[in-house]
């Protein structure tokens, strides 16, 4: 028996629409995440519950001295968040614990640590956050490297650094904080990861295929934690001006799609408990959903020749520098 051709274009059309409509769906979501994250105050139930009531009274934060790390802890401390503050620099800990305490009213705690050192360093911060019911863990901490490189010319040292900080500290962190999450029946866990998670980096290839296992990380943690009443939150920033882009002074000097720090946590920080998924801040939904439309091919080529220009940039940059110095 033969199907009639028009049943066969019907179907076909179904099939198209619904590709079309998904496809849609997964390039644009990051748009209407931040469009819920900024609307939601203004449709949320008069019984909205704060970050403390939701989540907890304490919050760590890893990469907490600098940049995005930094000003997320000085976010949730206006919320009235107890914060624990973790590093590698006790100065600079000691500098930012001070700096908190001396606007909020909450209670500071700081544990110096080098996450670059891997799997030793775990044991002393487990016991340092044995006493501490941490309800929102911001995995923070990053590393990338120098400029953008051929992998060969890279030291085996510094990628063991990127593996050890980026996968090691956001796996063994989440672990650490889960049993205690879990018992509460409540907490979020907050991975930062990056737009280089959309595809495969030239010349930042590791550091990319990093932010894909936190990407990959964070979406199966949701599915785990759900039952428990624990959130899992992915924050996929673009670019930031913050010192880990540094080797590009394009980036460095901002605009309206590269915020600061500060900027970015502030409206990072509002997306917690609204959305799981996020880039964090506006005109990175714009960037994160248009780089989606365009195949993964297209976007590794041009992932490949902007980090060509980054690189010609730094050595510029150094050369401009060495020259100011020598005159």
């Amino acid at each position: 028996m033969l199907i009639p051709w028009h049943l066969v274009l019907w179907v076909l059309a179904l099939i198209g629409a619904w590709a079309l409509i998904w496809v849609l769906y997964d390039n644009l979501k990051s748009l209407t995440q931040i469009g819920v994250a900024l609307l939601a105050p203004y449709f949320a139930p008069a019984e909205h519950k704060s970050l403390i009531e939701r989540f907890g009274k304490w919050a760590v934060i890893t990469g907490s001295t600098d940049g995005i790390g930094k000003h997320y802890a000085f976010q949730l401390a206006s919320r009235g968040l107890n914060v624990v503050l973790v590093s590698r620099s006790t100065e600079k800990l000691v500098a930012v614990a001070q700096e908190i305490e001396s606007k909020y009213s909450v209670k500071t705690k700081w544990i110096a640590i080098d996450f670059s050192s891997g799997r030793e360093i775990y044991d002393q911060l487990r016991k340092e956050l044995d006493t501490v019911p941490v309800g929102i863990l911001v995995n923070n901490v990053g590393a990338n490297i120098d400029y953008p490189d051929d992998l060969d010319h890279i030291p085996e040292e510094k990628l063991w650094q990127l593996i050890n900080i980026n996968v090691g500290a956001v796996t063994m962190l989440t672990r650490m904080v889960l049993p205690g999450m879990k018992k509460r029946n409540q907490g979020a866990i907050v991975n930062i990861s990056s737009g280089s998670e959309l595809q495969p980096l030239p010349y930042m290839t590791v550091y990319a295929a990093t932010k894909a296992y936190i990407h990959n990380f964070t979406l199966a943690m949701q599915h785990e934690l759900e039952p428990f009443g624990i959130t899992c939150q992915l924050v996929s920033p673009m670019f930031v001006t913050t010192k880990m882009n540094n080797f590009s002074t394009t980036i460095m000097e901002g605009g309206l799609f590269i915020p600061n720090a500060e900027m970015y946590a502030k409206f990072a920080t509002f997306t917690l408990g609204k959305t799981k998924q996020t880039t964090g801040y506006w005109s990175h939904g714009i960037q994160y959903g248009v780089i989606k439309l365009a195949p993964e091919c297209i976007r590794t080529m041009i992932g490949g020749l902007m980090n060509k220009q980054f690189r010609k940039e730094y050595f510029e940059q150094q050369r401009s520098t060495a020259a100011a110095q020598s005159g």
